[in-house]
């Protein structure tokens, strides 16, 4: 498995099935994320959009993370994506993901790590991963999603 950080035009096809083939997201969110590979492509940095991915040996996608800063904050970051592979699920992927993600916003001055997740049922094992990586339920802001799916708020503090 290799990291890498800049993001390619090639990127926006393999995010798209990355994203899909998890079920966990809709037509419409991953068309988002999809949105916000082609922001970071068109626009650079200033897109706000910064990305870890983790590639295989034949540079194949298997997980990856988009965050950035919060505007208007001085030194709050938002975790807006994380997604691994089916196949990779389970073998800790995700947290080497979470754990690269806040060494590079430490690295850009993050104090602090906020990620929003669904408080439907069948995100109880994403919630239960976030709690695993030391954040903490900040909010939880009732029927936000829709009508009983409402978004639970992590926190963390990051520290060097």
């Amino acid at each position: 498995m290799a990291w890498r950080y800049a993001v390619r035009e090639s990127d926006a096809a393999a995010v798209r099935s990355l994203v899909a083939d998890t079920g966990f997201f809709s037509a419409d969110e991953v068309d988002l994320a999809v949105e916000l590979i082609d922001e970071a492509v068109q626009k650079g940095s200033a897109s706000g959009y910064e990305f870890v991915f983790l590639d295989d040996t034949n540079t194949r996608l298997k997980g990856y993370v988009c965050y950035g800063p919060i505007p208007a904050t001085k030194s709050s970051f938002d975790l807006y994506w994380i997604a691994v592979s089916p196949s990779q699920q389970g073998a800790g992927l995700g947290a080497k993901l979470v754990a690269e993600t806040e060494s590079r916003a430490l690295q850009a001055a993050a104090s602090q790590m906020f990620v929003d997740t669904s408080g439907r049922a069948q995100y109880r094992p994403t919630r239960q991963f976030y709690e695993r990586c030391g954040y903490h339920k900040a909010a939880e802001l009732d029927d936000f999603y829709a009508p009983g799916d409402s978004k639970v708020i992590y926190a963390k503090k990051l520290s060097a």
